[in-house]
């Protein structure tokens, strides 16, 4: 037959103890061995006897520095889990904290709704009448800020609209008159155009006039020769009377 599974308790019998304590330990501490060659890992073994006796295996590193290493990767769980259980106990609290204000807040609005408010007592409904009355003043407070500041804005804009129209009909009538001004000078310019041209188109006077200018002064003439001859025999006989 098998081997029967081994139970394991404590040997009452102290050498049969102290027997299965040093095999127990050798192969402890060769297994100790083995895993740290064969799998190149840091291993540190501490027993003690019933007796108080140490014995210790390290592996390639000191026994120190094995410790030391695993005191910060132990106090840094330890913290881990502190802070992961404070954190999730202020969770919890901050949770039942705020599901109460939340309840709260939908109650108070429930109210302010005029909704659920058989269950309020008459200093409660006083209360809450008072509250409504403060938000309306409040409120109507606010709307008429935002109404006189709406007023003014519209009435910046009318008078900045205003200036606006005046400078522009400003210009307009100045673009009037300089238009104005340039077509009288083109209507000036186009008179005097007419009158020089039409002084250059009269007709020059006939060669008639020249020629009968001529005959007046040929006719003149002959009119002073006719008067000399006359003249020359009554001056003539004249002395002949004075002669005689």
């Amino acid at each position: 037959m098998g081997r029967g599974r081994v139970q394991l308790k404590r040997i009452e019998n102290k050498i049969n103890r102290q027997v299965t304590f040093s095999k127990r330990r050798a192969g402890l501490l060769k297994k100790a061995h083995e895993i740290s060659i064969l799998c190149d890992a840091e291993v540190a073994l501490i027993v003690f006897s019933h007796k108080g006796k140490l014995f210790e295996y390290s592996s390639d590193s000191s026994m120190e520095k094995i410790l030391e290493r695993y005191e910060r990767y132990s106090y840094a769980e330890r913290q881990l889990v502190a802070s992961e259980s404070d954190s999730q106990g202020n969770w919890s609290m901050d949770y039942n904290r705020l599901k109460a204000k939340v309840e709260l807040l939908q109650r108070n609005h429930r109210h302010y709704m005029g909704e659920e408010l058989d269950l309020l007592s008459l200093k409660e409904l006083q209360n809450l009448e008072q509250q409504l009355d403060t938000a309306l003043k409040l409120i109507r407070s606010k709307k008429n800020q935002l109404m006189y500041e709406s007023i003014s804005d519209l009435q910046r804009k009318e008078k900045a609209i205003q200036e606006q129209n005046t400078m522009l009909a400003k210009q307009i009538k100045e673009r009037e008159k300089t238009v104005a001004q340039q077509q009288q000078q083109s209507q000036w310019g186009q008179q005097d155009h007419g009158l020089n041209s039409s002084s250059f188109l009269l007709p020059q006077p006939p060669p008639c006039l020249n020629v009968g200018g001529a005959y007046q002064e040929e006719a003149t003439e002959m009119r002073r020769n006719e008067l000399d001859l006359t003249v020359e025999p009554i001056y003539s006989c004249h002395l002949g009377c004075f002669a005689a």
